[in-house]
């Protein structure tokens, strides 16, 4: 009987990381950046890559993953986009659908397919644009294109690079410029328009929207832009139920759920300069109450990231902050160096980040700091890892490469 119960604690132990085969959006599960996933290295060398594969052109999109099928985008300096797909397990490309777009001003930090899909159970969904074109489209999984939406001209400033989600049955992408802006839902099996709601205009956005869901309200679409800070807006008809109000610079990193409240930063010129911690419906009834800020040691691009009632701020310019997510206040700060674009995500209450320059730093989510140091990737990277399958996968410039967790959970094919 011991033996039994002690086989079914192993048993349940392992579910998590055992179901996590998705990884459906930027950042995962509702952009959270978390995964249970156990037995991954803190240190490694390029030798130990399960598989490292060579990509066409250039792109900082980061992959996406629906069991045994990853997607990411790739540019051109042509103006070809690229939406590929390969075998999660091996690395073998399956497709390629591409869409040639005129050229257009990029950001250094910027490319033509830098926007991350998000796929579902029965399609992925991706986003391009040029000066005159900001398209959505939704492929199968095998590659056939089911629909595709024009949003039309883009004025950015810096290049498109807005992702999409998926939530129920509809798409939603906001695409906040310094023109013309609108969020928009779409029907995700038609790609017929659902609503579409203009926005005030100051500058460009770049961060990905998430749905907040509570008890006592409905799930609403968080949204996030310098001009209007913290939105809500009714899933249904786009109409906005509040606004935490501007925010001096742009926003770049996206928002992220810690706890029950909404947490992103702004900033201009490589470095966070605002955090907003935003309590949606707020214990006294004031929705969109931002409950405090902080304005030093902040990220501008690379999206924080909440584990277990701490955020931890991972900066451009390689300072990690541990601070309480329901005060903002310190626990730790501490600099580990080199510049970073990417976002960090959590694995396992471990910290992983890819550096400019092509380095995974680890470092552990806890109260205490313990820094493991920076392995290869071999590849300068702007991108965010993955997680799924039992394996991390690791995006650069021109590579894709895939680390197996060492654990009797891994899943193999």
């Amino acid at each position: 009987m011991l033996r039994t119960l002690l086989l079914i604690s192993a048993m349940a132990f392992c579910l998590p990381a055992l179901a996590q085969d998705t990884w459906p959006r930027f950042r995962g599960e509702n952009g959270s950046g978390l995964s249970d996933l156990k037995g991954l290295p803190t240190q490694w060398t390029e030798e130990d890559y399960e598989w490292k594969i060579t990509l066409p052109g250039t792109g900082h999109s980061s992959p996406v993953i629906w069991k045994d099928a990853l997607f990411l985008a790739t540019g051109e300096e042509s103006g070809a986009r690229s939406l590929r797909c390969y075998d999660a397990y091996t690395g073998k490309e399956r497709w390629a659908e591409t869409v040639t777009l005129g050229k257009n001003h990029l950001h250094k930090k910027n490319s033509y397919a830098s926007a991350t899909p998000a796929v579902d159970e029965e399609r992925v969904y991706i986003t391009f644009g040029d000066d005159s074109h900001h398209l959505l489209q939704a492929y199968t999984h095998s590659g056939e294109k089911v629909w595709e939406y024009d949003l039309g001209p883009i004025d950015t400033q810096h290049g498109q690079g807005m992702s999409p989600i998926v939530y129920g049955e509809s798409v939603f992408l906001c695409s906040d410029q310094r023109g013309p802006s609108m969020v928009v839902a779409v029907d995700r099996k038609t790609g017929k328009e659902i609503w579409k709601v203009d926005r005030e205009i100051r500058e460009a956005s770049y961060s990905t929207p998430l749905i907040y869901e509570s008890e006592g309200h409905p799930p609403v679409l968080i949204c996030q832009a310098g001009i209007s800070g913290h939105t809500a807006l009714d899933l249904k008809t786009g109409q906005q139920l509040w606004s935490t109000g501007t925010v001096p610079d742009r926003t770049c990193g996206s928002p992220v759920l810690a706890g029950k409240l909404i947490i992103g930063t702004s900033g201009k010129g490589g470095r966070g300069n605002l955090l907003c911690a935003t309590d949606p419906w707020g214990d006294d009834n004031k929705a969109g109450k931002v409950v405090f800020t902080r304005t030093k040691y902040l990220p501008y691009v690379p999206t924080p990231i909440y584990v277990n009632g701490r955020i931890f701020l991972w900066t451009d310019d390689g300072m990690i902050v541990c601070a309480n997510a329901e005060t903002g206040e310190d626990l730790w700060v501490e600099r580990v160096g080199k510049n970073f674009t990417g976002s960090p995500i959590a694995v396992g209450g471990k910290i992983y980040s890819i550096s400019e320059d092509g380095q995974v730093g680890v470092v552990d989510a806890s109260d205490t700091y313990n820094f493991h140091g920076f392995s290869p990737l071999g590849d300068d990277s702007f991108s965010t890892p993955a997680v799924a399958n039992g394996r991390l996968y690791l995006r650069g410039f021109h590579t894709l490469a895939c680390l197996k967790a060492k654990t009797e959970t891994t899943q193999t094919k």
